[in-house]
Parts: C-alpha cells; structure tokens; sequence
C-alpha cells in the first residue's frame, strides 16, 4: 500500500508533552515526505496557534485548523475550505453556556478570542501547565466577548468550553448534540467540549484535501488521541490512535502507535517508510 498523505494531530500525537517535535519524529517524516507523501498537520488549534515549529516544517504546505474548519495553502497563502457558524448560531450556544459552569472562548478568523473575566479564571479549569501557558498566550481577552462579537459581525469557526467539574462536563457532552443537533460537538482534552460547524470534522476536511491533491482517502494515514480525531481516523486508509490517548479512539483504530512521548509517531512511520 503507498500513503500518499499522512495526516497528523498536534497535541497529545505528534508533540510531546513540552509541546515540541522529537528527532525521531522529525527525521521520520522528513523521510515519509521524501518517499512522496503530503505531511499535513490537522489540528484542533486554529491557524495563528499552530506552532511556529510545526508551521516552519520545510515539507508541510497544507494544515487542517480548528478541528477541520479551515483548510490552508501555506505556499498560495490562502484558504482551500472554512466551515463557520453564524453568529445568531453561536448566540444560541452562548446562551446555554452562561448557564453552566464553564469558561469559553472562540475561533474568528484564525484568531482566539475570549472575554478577560474568563481569561483571568483559566487557572481555576486548565491544570495542565503547558496548556495554561499555551492559552494565556493565544488568547484574546476583550472587555465582553458577546458584545465584540457582535460588533464585528462575522461567523466563528469554533466554539470551546472548559469545565472544572469533570460529571458537568460529561453531560454536557451528552446532551448538546440534542441541543444543538446542526452543529458538531466533541472534545480534545479531558476538561474540554468544543463545537463546530456541522461540516466541518477532520475527516471532512481529510477527504476534502485529499479531492483537491487527486489522491484517495484509501492512501493515507492519519494520527490522532482524542474524540476528535474519530473521524479522520475513520476516514483514513490507515487510522493510528496513539497510546496515550482516548481507549475508545484505540478500539476503532486500525493500529496502534507509542505514546506520544515516546515517539509514537515515527515508530509506525518507520514501518511504513522503511529506510
């Protein structure tokens, strides 16, 4: 079988822990590259967040954001697909969130916004310290993000919440697809639940990246841990769910993969693209 394309999650897959990209990781995509496959990182993070070491890779041209939203020609500088919700969409969501026991923000643009009482309460949600750093250094704080959302006027790409309780964030997992059955609802991380556009998933944007470059769904391999990353994996020749990550994610994938601290990544792309 020859992958034509190989499709990666950042955090929790192909980065570590400390949000940086092994050796061996680096070395065996530079060579999965050479061998002739697309390297396409695909990730939850919206453009402007995705790290300049991941961006700055010499061999990726193309990067799947905000869970599949946006579709990105790094070399063209420009957007293939971007999957939005309306702003009266988003104001529904809203409403329901300020019910709950949550902190929020969203993507616009390929900027994160939230609003700066949420933003000086994210120590209370995030334990994680990378993610905390990596949030507080991201993030937009506005005076009131529904006010400045609505000045701008524009639609959103994705919706995120963070819980501090985790059985609060659990049924808000369940009962929001009820709620809100013309978007898309998952998570990434264990305090998280994050909404999207109906159409747009990573496995959605997989095979519509895959239309664009003239190669089958069949000839790639994808990459992730979390929920999601299911349908990408499911969408995928080959669907690689790391060690490390969710177990319902690794029942449905094909193989496998080391930890992502332990250079899970290359291990399987070594047996692919063998030296």
């Amino acid at each position: 079988m020859r992958i034509a394309a190989i499709f990666l999650d950042l955090d929790g897959t192909l980065l570590t822990s400390s949000k940086e990209i092994s050796r061996r990781n680096y070395e065996a995509l530079r060579r999965a590259h050479e061998s002739g496959a697309y390297i396409v990182p695909a990730t939850g993070r919206f453009l402007g967040g995705i790290p300049e070491t991941v961006r700055a890779l010499p061999f990726v041209r193309y990067f799947v954001a905000s869970n599949g939203a946006d579709i990105y020609d790094s070399l063209e500088q420009k957007t293939l697909f971007r999957a939005e919700i309306p702003i009266h969409q988003a104001e529904e969501v809203f409403d329901v969130l300020d019910t709950l026991p949550v902190i929020y923000d969203c993507f616009m643009h390929s900027s994160a916004y939230i609003s700066r009482d949420h933003y000086q309460r994210l120590d209370q949600y995030i334990r994680d310290p990378h993610a905390l750093e990596m949030l507080r250094r991201l993030r937009r704080p506005v005076e009131d993000l529904r006010s400045f959302l609505r000045s701008e006027g524009k639609p959103l790409q994705f919706i995120q919440m963070f819980f501090n309780d985790p059985a609060a964030r659990l049924a808000a997992l369940e009962r929001m697809p009820e709620q809100f059955p013309a978007l898309h609802v998952t998570t990434s991380m264990a305090y998280n639940v994050e909404i999207n556009a109906k159409d747009a998933d990573k496995g959605q944007a997989l095979r519509r990246l895959c239309g664009h470059l003239g190669i089958s769904p069949v000839d790639t391999a994808a990459f992730g841990d979390s929920s999601n990353d299911k349908e990408m994996l499911e969408a995928a020749g080959i669907g690689v769910a790391m060690e490390n990550g969710d177990p319902a994610l690794r029942q449905i994938a094909d193989r496998v993969a080391p930890a992502n601290d332990a250079d899970g990544v290359a291990a399987v792309l070594e047996e692919l693209f063998p030296a």
